[in-house]
């Protein structure tokens, strides 16, 4: 009995391919796509009107397929991963196309943006007929309770990623993490409110056999714990007891660097003994004597794996003479003996007094390179124990405001300079004060992320981009100029070749708070004119561009950058060629902009003019009237 039949009439179905055809399909550089995406392409137009609808017409409600076997099963698993993003950038990925596409061969799954598609059914299919994982994105599927989660994963032992943010995952949900998927690098449990700081204990958990060597560890916004300072003891923990930890995001993360700085683990002790676990004293010790070797990298991950049963297991170690025989057993007074451990450990390092804490500073190196959810008033602590860092998102709290605020954040990422890959800051202070921070480690910066910077008509933008040449990735979330306000002037021509460029800016976003209750965007920062034309000229690969109720007219900006070149500038690279998603809401640009933008990047995929007052509802169908006439595939809001 075939399991698939094509519905639509022959003549039907023909005409609509032919209007897909004409469409029109290159690459960046004009050729035709591969003969695999065209596949692909044909196949993904194909599945709503043939597959997809003979599957939930036929077979869907009315049968339970533990397989199917079926054209799709025949597919590498790589090519149905392929097809599944298509789907989902189409937002063409429904429950009849999952049904079909969830074969053995797929190794990578994710259903982060649909997340009312993941009910307990799925999660059934996925456990039984893609038992080969390695990749797993559930994030935001309300519908799967903590004990389904559970049973899933006790059927994905391959799994190396797993996201389960905004999930209802709890602390039995990590044991069962801790418990079958040993091989897990990645694990993201952000927004899991069921979750408490101290339910992630069970990962560092030194008496788990087989224990996950995750490198990646996400939990902001977990739930509350039982005591204040319970994140904070939590995450000393994790350090200490996942040796190859290299990007982790926690609140608390800050204070726990200050905990493994100074050596005084007195405050969370109580947390230790509430969760039958070894003192982070006696955890700070074994890490220290054992795991030399793996804090300074000087062995790859290969050669760790190796050794990774002599790293945490106190019953493998001979250093601790007869104790060890006290403390280390099995059995089910083990919690007993954690508890009397714990004790004793504490009196010990009372007595060693401040030569442990001075050891804690010299024998603790950390792998991290990724960290987030720290404050810079902790930047010392971080800079002492994370050597290696490349990538660091850093709160300015407003009670450590002050008048030398960037000089202190210059001088605590100083340590990073040359190295620094990637920085976000939120700092609700003048954008002047970032200044030093930025020149002090900007010259090795691909993305820099700023929220909530206040600005002036005298803002430094410039000199902001001579500090970072090599941005790939360039955000600013910014508080526009409140006063005074900039007189019109004359039209200034700027020579762009004097100023700074990003040659290898790709993403660039610049958006403004507004009002709600305002129509227009006060053009309060005209002299922004300038710096948007340098940005704008000076990035020839640039793919998406968010302008967001910029305080100053982008007419000029894009009728300069919109010119058709001059004779002597044939041969060069003309700026706005690449962009893929433009976002101009709520800014001063016209009917005649929108349309040249569309004109000028045939890989155009959205123009979102939200807010644009300029734009009429007339402009808007017109403008959707040209897309349809030069065969260009682009999606336009408007409201």
């Amino acid at each position: 009995m075939p399991l698939f039949r094509a519905m639509a009439e022959p003549r039907a179905e023909k005409r609509r391919v032919r209007k897909v055809r004409g469409q029109g399909r290159l690459e960046d550089d004009g050729q035709p796509p591969p003969l695999t995406q065209l596949c692909l392409l044909n196949l993904a137009d194909n599945m709503k009107e043939v597959w997809v609808k003979d599957y939930a017409e036929n077979y869907l409600d009315q049968y339970s397929f533990r397989y199917i076997m079926g054209p799709f099963n025949l597919l590498p698993g790589e090519l149905v991963e392929k097809l599944l993003s298509l789907l989902s950038s189409r937002r063409e990925l429904s429950r009849a196309a999952l049904h079909l596409l969830l074969v053995p061969q797929l190794k990578a799954l994710s259903l982060g943006g649909h997340s009312a598609l993941v009910t307990p059914n799925l999660c059934t299919l996925i456990g039984t007929r893609c038992q080969s994982l390695f990749s797993l994105d559930l994030s935001g599927a309300q519908q799967v309770c903590a004990q389904l989660q559970c049973n899933l994963l006790g059927c994905l032992p391959s799994l190396r990623s797993l996201s389960l943010a905004g999930t209802p995952c709890d602390r039995r949900v990590v044991a069962a993490v801790a418990s079958h998927c040993p091989a897990l690098r990645h694990l993201d449990v952000s927004r899991c409110h069921l979750l408490a700081p101290e339910g992630l204990l069970c990962l560092g958990d030194i008496c788990c056999t087989p224990k996950p060597c995750l490198r990646s560890l996400l939990a902001m916004d977990l739930g509350f714990g039982e005591r204040d300072g319970d994140n904070t003891a939590a995450a000393a923990y994790l350090l200490l007891t996942l040796p190859w930890l290299e990007r982790v995001a926690m609140e608390g993360l800050g204070g726990a660097f200050g905990l493994l700085q100074s050596g005084d683990f007195s405050d969370a002790e109580e947390v230790m003994a509430r969760e039958g676990l070894p003192s982070l004293w006696e955890v700070w010790r074994e890490r220290r004597q054992k795991g030399r070797a793996t804090d300074t990298g000087g062995r790859s991950g290969a050669d760790v794996l190796e050794d990774s049963s002599l790293s945490w297991n106190r019953g493998d170690s001979d250093s601790e003479g007869p104790e060890e025989e006290t403390t280390g057993g099995g059995g089910c007074d083990a919690p007993v003996r954690k508890r009397t451990g714990i004790e004793d450990s504490v009196e010990r390092r009372r007595e060693e007094g401040e030569s442990g804490r001075v050891s804690a500073v010299e024998g603790i190196k950390l792998r991290l390179r990724e960290v987030q959810g720290v404050s810079a008033g902790t930047l010392a602590s971080v800079s002492e124990l994370c050597p290696e860092l490349r990538s660091i998102s850093l709160d300015c709290e407003l009670e450590e405001q002050g008048p030398n605020q960037g000089s202190s954040l210059a001088a605590g990422m100083a340590r990073w300079a040359g190295q620094l890959k990637e920085l976000s800051v939120r700092f609700p202070l003048p954008l002047e004060h970032v200044l030093p921070a930025l020149r002090a480690t900007g010259g090795s910066l691909v993305s820099l992320t700023l929220e909530g910077v206040r600005t002036s008509p005298h803002s430094p933008m410039l000199e902001l981009l001579h500090a970072c040449p090599r941005l790939k990735s360039f955000v600013i979330h910014a508080e526009p100029p409140l006063g005074p306000w900039e007189e019109e002037d004359e039209e200034e021509e700027y020579d762009i070749r004097d100023l700074p460029c990003l040659p290898q800016l790709g993403a660039l976003s610049l958006n403004f708070s507004f009002d709600q209750r305002q129509i227009k965007t006060a053009m309060s920062w005209r002299s922004l004119r300038g710096v948007l034309c340098c940005l704008l000229f000076g990035s020839p690969l640039l793919e998406r561009l968010s302008l967001v109720a910029v305080p100053c007219s982008l007419e000029p900006v894009f009728q300069r950058l919109l010119r058709p070149p001059t004779a002597g500038a044939q041969g060069q690279t003309r700026p706005l060629q690449k962009l893929v998603h433009v976002s101009l809401v709520r800014s001063d640009v016209s009917m005649e902009t929108a349309s040249g933008l569309m004109s000028a990047s045939r890989r155009l995929c959205s123009l979102d003019l939200s807010g644009c007052w300029a734009v009429s509802l007339d402009n808007m169908r017109q403008l959707q009237r040209t897309a349809t006439r030069r065969r260009q595939c682009i999606t336009i809001t408007w409201t």
